[in-house]
This record gives structure tokens, sequence and C-alpha cells, in this order.
């Protein structure tokens, strides 16, 4: 079973551009997070859960490649996807689109790692490594 994409909106607040009226660069990891959040949801289970399975999905790797910029006020939605890379490791994919004219505006990567409560790497729920394999 693999799960499909989830698909997140969110409006672009004042407080996440710059002098310039640009979202600053870092709230796309912010949109990231909660394409994966949802995307786990969607799946009937959530960070809370696991985590409280004694599973920990720190983040290992995190990439952005910006193309054009989103500013106050847009609508923005964030199209996250997974994939199973080993039993302990998973990868997400975004794409930040902008619906109203179709803009792709960035897209993006996280490779996350499983740990125990210990801080020790360990296996991926079963219910995990099904989800995205």
């Amino acid at each position: 079973m693999s799960v499909s994409p989830s698909f997140s909106r969110v409006r672009v607040r004042y407080a996440e551009t710059d002098q310039m009226g640009v979202v600053y660069y870092a709230n796309f990891f912010v949109w990231f997070e909660i394409g994966r959040t949802d995307l786990l949801r969607a799946a009937g289970w959530t960070y809370r859960e696991m985590e409280a399975g004694g599973v920990r999905l720190p983040v290992l790797e995190a990439h952005c490649d910006y193309r054009l910029p989103a500013r106050y006020d847009d609508e923005i939605e964030v199209r996250t996807s997974g994939v199973l890379l080993s039993p302990v490791r998973v990868a997400f994919a975004y794409e930040v689109l902008r619906p109203a004219d179709g803009a792709a505006l960035a897209t993006g990567r996280t490779v996350h790692a499983a740990l125990d409560p210990a801080g020790r790497a360990c296996r991926l729920p079963e219910r995990v490594r099904t989800l995205f394999a």
C-alpha cells in the first residue's frame, strides 16, 4: 500500500515576508513540515502517535530549489509525497505551487531517520515502512 500525495493549502502571512514583500526563504521549510504532517495524517497516523510509540523522525537533510517568489496573502499549495529509503530512513518530496496562476514556486526534499527515545537509530514502524514502500 502506497500513500497518495497530500495537498496542503497555506495562505502567506505578513510575518512570513521580508522587507521586499517576498516570503523569507526559511518559511518554505515550515511549509514542508506542514506537508509532512498532513501526509501522515491523511494516511491515518500522526507524528504524535509515532512519538508516543517511541519513534522520532529528525531531519538529516533538507534542500529547497526556489523558482518564483511567494508574496503576502498568496494562497499556496504544498504537494507532499514520501518514499522509503531503508528500514530506518524515509524521504519526502515537496512541490510548492500558487494555484491562482499555476506557478511552481519551489521544490524540495527532506530525509529523516528513525530514532528511539535514547537517540539511537531504530527501524521505522511497520506501518510507516508499508506506507512508503
